[in-house]
């Protein structure tokens, strides 16, 4: 399996080692035998269309799978963690802290009742345990952290007043605020116009340059996945079909799957980054990482 990244790569931070997952009311597998290596700094990106297992393999990673459906084969190693042996009072602890998440309708993870900015100030007094004008302040430069323009206004907004992409924001100010190790992007910007979807795909890779975070970025559209992953899972039917570096996968792919979705894609938009190599991550070979 191969890890690569536009720099230097750190320690592993997530490894997911021929996994399975089974729901047990249907007797169905649905997911079958998954693996890749996440170093600290680095992108995987996992693409397929709906019922691929693509999130399915997420929520297992962040142990939020529903009751009937379990992991039923290989491990997950979370920063040292085995998931397998996580109690639900542990997994508590690290969601948040070592890894969190953005999915990709944000007003739906967020009280309409309740303004954004004391939602997010509410995190940072939970789990950090800070007073409430230390969290109020933390807040605000959250927002200022993911390019909220004049955050004390977004902090007494309800989110009914806010955009799609400032919605979106406010839920990435969520998930980082606890510095977590890992942030999963579960379709994020699908919902969003091309404008918007572009500045959230350059807020992610700034916060990845800036704060070595590691990022899964979820997706069917294959130009966000050209735009930020380092490695690429093309997944269907709950199988990995092809795995490999962005620039092989995109560029020479193997599997008549991966050829039909680039097809598929490049009237929306792919063709820039498949004619640009620039616009894709580095390849280096000293980064690359055969497990």
């Amino acid at each position: 399996m191969t890890s690569t990244s536009t720099g230097p790569l750190g320690d592993v931070v997530l490894e997911l080692n021929e996994v399975t997952i089974h729901d047990d009311l249907a007797d169905n597998e649905l997911v079958h035998g998954v693996s890749f290596t996440l170093r600290r700094g680095g992108v995987v990106g996992i693409v397929g269309e709906s019922g691929s297992g693509k999130s399915l393999t997420c929520r297992a990673v962040l142990g939020l799978l529903p009751q009937h459906i379990e992991v039923s084969g290989g491990t997950i190693e979370l920063l040292g963690h085995n998931a397998a042996a996580l109690t639900p009072k542990q997994w508590t602890g690290l969601r948040g802290t070592s890894i969190s998440a953005v999915f990709q309708d944000p007003a739906s993870y967020l009280n309409p009742s309740i303004r954004v900015g004391k939602q997010v100030q509410e995190v940072l007094r939970v789990k950090k345990g800070q007073s409430r004008a230390e969290a109020r302040r933390g807040t605000l430069e959250l927002f200022e952290a993911v390019h909220l323009r004049d955050p004390e206004a977004v902090y007494r907004q309800y989110p009914h007043e806010l955009s799609g992409g400032m919605l979106q924001r406010v839920l990435i100010a969520s998930a980082i605020a606890l510095e977590p190790d890992v942030l999963i992007a579960d379709e994020a910007t699908t919902a969003l116009d091309v404008t918007v979807q572009a500045e959230i795909l350059d807020l992610l890779a700034s916060l990845r340059a800036r704060t070595g975070l590691a990022l899964i970025v979820v997706s069917h559209d294959l130009a966000v996945v050209a735009q930020l992953c380092d490695e690429v899972l093309v997944m269907k039917d709950g199988a990995v079909l092809e795995q490999g570096a962005t620039r092989d996968i995109l560029y020479a792919p193997q599997h008549e799957y991966s050829r039909l979705l680039i097809a598929e894609h490049e009237q929306y938009g792919l063709e820039r980054y498949l004619d640009s190599p620039a616009a894709l991550p580095e390849l280096r070979e000293e980064e690359l990482d055969y497990a």
